[in-house]
């Protein structure tokens, strides 16, 4: 019998009840926030009127909004999901009606007085893994003991991951749609932690017997010649060579949104991974097949969707050294800790770095990170960074998606970093509001007006420029726009050559020229190599 390996093409996304799995959707508390605040409720609306779904997943407009992209006929698994997720999902269901039953008694009850006695009027499955707390202004909240929400709360029986060929860039928006019952698609109910997983992934280069892969996933009788078809006999010609870069300089690769690749000849170090598969079609891509087998440093900037993607981070898992990402706000709700997420779904080698803490390499050079403001619509969140790779004579600045609110930060970064030679810098200057990704967390009423005006927003051209001229960089580059179409299902936008972002980040581009800065806006696959 031959041996097989799998298809490059082959797409594994990773799903929790249903729908594409996100950082939010693995910490229990956040998980069962948008369980109940989101996902079911989204459904109920479909459900009571598809066509109103159906007719604004059509406008460009609604892309992002809260409306399920399924046709009409596919109401009934929609009402089947939602009995099975108000079954299956029992205990986070009621972990968010108590966490929001606390937060009204403390909001009412705690007026800067001493809360001991409102311990006892805690919901019983929160005692001992809770503290109420006041800020330094008498303000009240909760502090949750995550490690407590883990070890009760935590379950990997919601977890699976879908296989199909991909054929399309084209993926229906996470927030708003759930996976049901696609064609051409393996559904495996394995959790993301399954070693298993990096033994398939591993088939797409070190080749396997078929019957072994069927044997050890479990394969249903009923597909398996759909899983057969997942394979080839023909090895992978592009990866027969490793993909490491040999030069004497620094070469840097543009992956498409914030995902670059950074390499020496000694180093290989990749930013907030989002690969493309190795699609064939006229959109020219680096894909997994332009990786090196080993990635020495994973960095995560901060903990969004498309900065922390596990469709990707788990297919990768089994060759990365190290994955380097900030420390969050120990016990708040909206700042979860990306060491704990990491650790539940299967990773390994985990370096958790504050602000302004260097990271030395084995062969010479640095990492250093550094604060950056905005994007987090103003909450206390406490996980994000950008960073700064300095290799043999030459520093790479990656500000993620910065919104230069203070340009002083930036005066501090130079004396700490001094002179940057390449600067990459987020311009999504308009982004979604406060409740588009945080709604699901907030319990008191939001004013609509409030909503507006709190953004997930990356810097102008003003504040970006500002950047530019405080670090003294000779190159400057706009990335972490979402235009290339394999991630608009995690980004939800529809740029034209109207959108402000868009004619923002020409205006800096024209700017930095006319200063005799190299810059540019780097789309699908870019290559600079620095000497």
């Amino acid at each position: 019998m031959n041996q097989v390996y799998l298809k490059p093409t082959i797409q594994i996304e990773p799903l929790f009840c249903k729908w594409y799995a996100w950082p939010y959707l693995i910490p229990p508390h956040t998980a069962s926030k948008n369980i109940v605040e989101r996902h079911l409720k989204i459904m109920s609306s479909y459900l009571q009127n598809p066509k109103i779904h159906a007719q604004a997943v059509k406008n460009p407009a609604m892309i992002g909004g809260p409306f399920l992209d399924l046709p009409e006929e596919k109401a009934y698994e929609i009402k089947k999901l939602i009995e099975f997720t108000q079954e299956s999902c029992q205990s986070l269901i009621n972990l968010n009606n108590a966490l929001k039953e606390a937060n009204e008694i403390i909001q009412s009850q705690a007026k800067g007085y001493s809360v001991e006695e409102l311990y006892h009027l805690m919901p019983d499955i929160l005692k001992g893994k809770i503290e109420i707390v006041y800020d330094l202004n008498n303000f009240p909240s909760l502090r949750i003991i995550e490690g407590f929400f883990y070890h009760y709360f935590y379950s990997e029986n919601h977890q699976e991951l879908a296989l199909s060929d991909c054929k399309s860039d084209f993926k229906k928006f996470i927030l708003s749609s759930p996976v049901v019952n696609k064609e051409n698609t393996i559904y495996l109910k394995i959790p993301f932690s399954d070693k298993r997983l990096d033994w398939l992934l591993n088939t797409k280069n070190q080749p396997c017997f078929l019957n072994e892969a069927i044997e050890l996933l479990q394969i249903e009788e009923t597909e398996k010649e759909l899983f057969k078809s997942f394979f080839t006999l023909t090895p992978n010609a592009k990866k027969l060579n490793s993909n490491y870069y040999s030069g004497e300089g620094v070469r840097i690769r543009y992956f498409g949104h914030a995902c670059v690749l950074v390499e020496t000849k000694d180093i290989s170090i990749l930013l907030d991974p989002a690969v493309s598969y190795p699609i064939d079609n006229e959109l020219q891509r680096y894909s997994f097949d332009d990786l090196p087998d080993k990635i020495d440093y994973v960095l995560i900037t901060h903990n969004h969707t498309d900065h922390l993607m596990f469709e990707t981070l788990l297919q990768l898992r089994h060759k990365i050294g190290k994955i380097v990402f900030p420390k969050n706000q120990p016990g708040s709700l909206a700042d979860p800790s990306i060491k704990l997420i990491l650790k539940h779904t299967g990773f390994d080698s985990l370096l958790e770095v504050d602000e302004l803490e260097v990271i030395n390499l084995l062969h010479g050079g640095k990492i250093i990170a550094l604060p950056f403001l905005g994007e987090h619509c103003d909450l206390n969140i406490h996980t994000k960074l950008s960073y700064c790779i300095n290799l043999g004579d030459k520093k790479i600045m990656f500000a993620a998606d910065s919104n230069n609110l203070d340009p002083a930060l930036y005066d501090n970064i130079y004396d700490l970093v001094g002179n940057i030679d390449v600067l990459f810098i987020g311009m999504e200057c308009e982004g979604a509001p406060l409740s588009w990704m945080y709604g699901p967390l907030i319990d008191l009423p939001l004013l609509r007006q409030m909503d507006q005006s709190r953004r997930q927003s990356g810097s102008n051209c003003k504040k970006a420029l500002l950047v530019v001229e405080k670090i003294r960089c000779t190159q400057a580059y706009v990335y972490a726009m979402g235009q290339e179409p394999w991630l608009s299902h995690v980004m939800g936008l529809n740029y034209s050559p109207e959108s402000k972002q868009i004619i923002e980040s020409n205006m800096f581009i024209e700017a930095c020229k006319s200063k005799g800065i190299t810059s540019g806006r780097p789309y699908l696959k870019e290559e600079w190599e620095l000497k």
